[in-house]
């Protein structure tokens, strides 16, 4: 029954883990699209007071980065299901070819765990009997036969988050008057930086300070070196 039962609760961390991941992958996509807007607004800014000029490269930069985040995610995230596929496939022929074999293995994994052999092979038979491939894929692979990711799921994350962040620079920068733009949209970038360092830094269960300084420390090199070459290319137009 205690085997069991920490069974279950692996399982149930392991699902825990599996949304956390989603999660810090959201608040880091996120970050990518505060950053990357914001980079590219203040080059143009730079160069341009315009508000129409800006609102058009920041839309234009918003759609192309947030669909080359979900197109690489896409790809990534298949690329690792098909290597779970094909893992879960190799567990599966040999439990076909040697079903003793791969008990014994099982029952080898429980004893090196600190079961008693004999307990050790109880417990890899009667789990082996209710569900051999969930055990052998949970034991040595750490997946879960049933449970893979999703490349579109893992695409539209990324997407929304992307363009979540991108607006808060693209709707600073546009809808300041042009005397307090710049200061305004400085905040606003900083404060958002502030926030998804934060909360990335809890996610994974680290302290939030650093990851905040390095959100901050990054967003304002991107925004004053893209305004610094932007301005540069202005005063040559």
């Amino acid at each position: 029954m205690a085997l069991t039962i920490g069974v279950v609760d692996a399982t149930r961390s392991e699902s825990l883990s599996h949304r956390l991941n989603w999660l810090r992958a959201g608040v880091l996509g996120a970050n990518d699209g505060i950053v990357s807007t914001a980079g590219l607004v203040f080059g143009v800014a730079g160069a341009t007071t315009d508000s129409v000029a800006l609102l058009i490269a920041g839309l234009a930069g918003m759609v192309a980065g947030a669909l080359s985040m979900a197109g690489g995610e896409y790809v990534s995230v298949s690329s690792q299901k098909d290597s779970e596929l094909a893992a879960l496939r190799r567990q599966e022929h040999e439990l076909a070819s040697d079903p003793e074999g791969k008990l014994r293995q099982l029952a080898d994994h429980y004893s090196e765990r600190g079961l008693s052999p004999e307990l050790a092979e109880q417990v890899a038979r009667e789990l082996s009997e209710h569900a051999a491939l969930d055990a052998h894929a949970q034991v040595f692979l750490n997946l879960e036969a049933g449970d893979h990711v999703s490349p579109w799921s893992a695409a539209r994350a990324s997407l929304v988050a992307f363009l979540a962040g991108s607006v808060i620079p693209l709707l600073a920068i546009v809808l300041t008057p042009l005397g307090v733009r710049l200061p305004f949209t400085v905040t606003a970038v900083l404060l958002a930086l502030v926030v998804t360092g934060f909360v990335s830094a809890r996610l994974g269960g680290a302290r939030p300070g650093r990851a905040i300084v390095r959100n901050v420390v990054v967003g304002s090199l991107a925004m004053g070196l893209t305004y610094a070459v932007g301005w540069l290319v202005g005063q040559q137009l």
